[in-house]
């Protein structure tokens, strides 16, 4: 599909295979958190830092991409639930892959938490969205997580691997998901994923060293970069802190060169 492999390529670089993606969809989920309140900013911090591409949803869009700057690709988020609601973990689809086109998007994203109490909706509803996708020649990332009552720990390699894989079984272009703490196990989901994967970032973890090694072992082990959203728009420098990110997801820059460029 000569489409789906021209926009992916606004997502992915055609040089490394690699990816640094911003998520700022979080204003629907927890609200106007620290980073993205004044999106325009952020956003052209990221940019300028070496970011491939941003996630948003589609309220957002003439917020802040783009008309100015560095260029960067846009994600359109397809999903959504608020932390106020009875099932946080319930996904709903909230727009539709033909909006996103008339947005100007080069990809779309879906979320869907396996193990929920909802997962059968979430997962039929990527199911079709993949195949409108496949039929307008339209990306799709698939932000796979473990999460329900089953799931004790959601970064655990065997609900990792199944998270992803069924990403990849139902149609997504581009996985997302947790990483699973080293980078021996996280090989293990890898392999078991046919597509490019990309590590969420989470929550603010305690030190930029800690964010950069985890970034540094996903990629060494064959990971496709990044997918990290707080740590980035939440960083005293979202540039700096961007760039550090990238040069070692395209640059391959060890972690000790990295630091330098946040304390430069």
């Amino acid at each position: 599909m000569i489409g789906k492999k021209i926009r992916i390529e606004r997502i992915i670089n055609r040089k490394t295979g690699r990816c640094v993606i911003v998520p700022m969809d979080h204003g629907v989920s927890i609200g106007p958190v620290e980073g993205i309140i004044k999106m325009a900013e952020t956003i052209d911090e990221a940019a300028s830092g070496g970011a491939n591409a941003v996630i948003m949803h589609k309220g957002m869009v003439g917020c802040g991409h783009r008309g100015y700057g560095r260029d960067i690709g846009l994600i359109i988020h397809l999903s959504a639930s608020t932390a106020l609601g009875p099932d946080p973990n319930h996904k709903v689809l909230v727009t539709s892959v033909e909006k996103a086109i008339q947005l100007g998007a080069d990809a779309v994203s879906v979320h869907v938490n396996v193990g929920s109490e909802m997962e059968l909706d979430m997962l039929m509803h990527l199911g079709s969205i993949s195949e409108i996708c496949d039929d307008w020649g339209m990306p799709l990332i698939a932000m796979m997580y473990p999460r329900g009552k089953k799931i004790d720990d959601e970064h655990h390699p065997e609900v990792v691997k199944l998270a992803a894989r069924a990403g990849a079984e139902l149609g997504a272009d581009i996985i997302k998901t947790n990483y699973t703490g080293d980078p021996d196990t996280f090989k293990e989901v890898i392999d078991g994923c046919p597509v490019p994967l990309v590590i969420a970032g989470g929550p603010r973890v305690e030190t930029d060293r800690e964010l950069l090694e985890m970034v540094k072992n996903a990629v060494d082990v064959g990971g496709a970069g990044v997918a990290i959203g707080r740590n980035i728009f939440q960083a005293p420098s979202p540039h700096k802190t961007t760039r550090a990110i990238a040069e070692i997801v395209h640059n391959n820059l060890d972690v000790d060169e990295a630091l330098k460029i946040l304390n430069g």
